[in-house]
């Protein structure tokens, strides 16, 4: 049977992102256009 790892759960206030990891991310998302074409996904990153 699978080892359960329930007891050590990872406390969310222990991650601490760096503000230029969250900045890159919004900018990231930001910049991120998704165009849909005769029902085609297509992902562009638009810079």
């Amino acid at each position: 049977m699978a080892k359960l790892y329930t007891k050590n759960l990872l406390n969310s206030n222990t991650l601490n992102p760096k503000p230029e990891t969250i900045s890159f991310l919004l900018n990231y998302s930001k910049a991120l256009k998704i165009s849909v074409y005769k029902g085609l996904k297509f992902e562009s990153v638009i810079n």
